[in-house]
């Protein structure tokens, strides 16, 4: 089995986000000794052919720290140094996505 063959882990918690023509799956899953950690999937259709792209991210539980400050700095510089305009979407019943543009500040 190689080393990122988690086909056999425990799912204990799953979130599903969609944004638009993206989803994100934040997922906890279990290691064979119990230890928790999280994988961030970005998924996104490719308009040529349909197919889901994924790209996903293993975070450990060493790094949960180190991982949110870097993200929240990042985060936090982006919100001072430009305008944050969030998108809102929503589905309609032939599954196209319509976003709504909203000046709503953001916070994690």
């Amino acid at each position: 089995m190689g080393e990122f063959d988690n086909k056999e882990r425990e799912e204990v918690f799953s979130k599903k986000v969609r944004a638009g023509k993206r989803t994100y799956f934040f997922d906890v899953k279990a290691t064979r000794s119990g230890d928790y950690y999280l994988t961030l999937t970005e998924s996104k259709k490719r308009l040529e052919d349909g197919v889901f792209v994924k790209h996903k991210i293993f975070l450990y539980k060493e790094d949960f720290e180190k991982f949110a400050e870097g993200l929240n700095e990042t985060v936090e510089y982006i919100k001072n140094h430009q305008e944050v305009v969030e998108k809102r979407y929503e589905y309609s019943d032939s599954h196209e996505v319509v976003a709504r543009v909203q000046n709503d500040d953001f916070s994690f």
